[in-house]
């Protein structure tokens, strides 16, 4: 089980990296969800976590399942969030050079963030 000090460092990194995908300010989020820019600041360096309500308005503006916000460990898998609904799970093909080949309907751009 992990402590609520690494569950909220957890939320801080996801928020940050995030907004920092979708290309948004911290201004630009608060007048989405309806919050200030503080509180915005606030839950992304860990001060405090949004409640519930403001979670879900952040896990739907980001595009995200409720839980992975929350529980996401991107130290953990080297991976940022991964969009709604678009885990992938399965077997790849290793091509003749060593590299990993993912099917067609996988092919695209995946971005990596660290927290530390």
């Amino acid at each position: 089980m992990k402590s609520i000090k690494m569950q909220k460092n957890n939320i801080a990194c996801n928020l940050a990296a995030l907004r920092q995908l979708n290309k948004f300010s911290q201004e630009e989020v608060a007048e989405r969800i309806g919050v200030s820019r503080q509180a915005v600041a606030k839950w992304e360096n860990g001060q405090s976590v949004p409640d519930i309500l403001n979670c879900d308005a952040l896990a739907k503006l980001y595009d995200v399942e409720l839980d992975d916000l929350i529980h996401y460990d991107q130290e953990q898998t080297g991976e940022s969030i991964p969009p709604k609904g678009k885990h992938i799970f399965g077997t790849v093909r290793v091509g003749e050079r060593g590299q990993i080949v993912l099917p067609r309907i996988y092919s695209g751009k995946y971005q990596l963030f660290s927290c530390t």
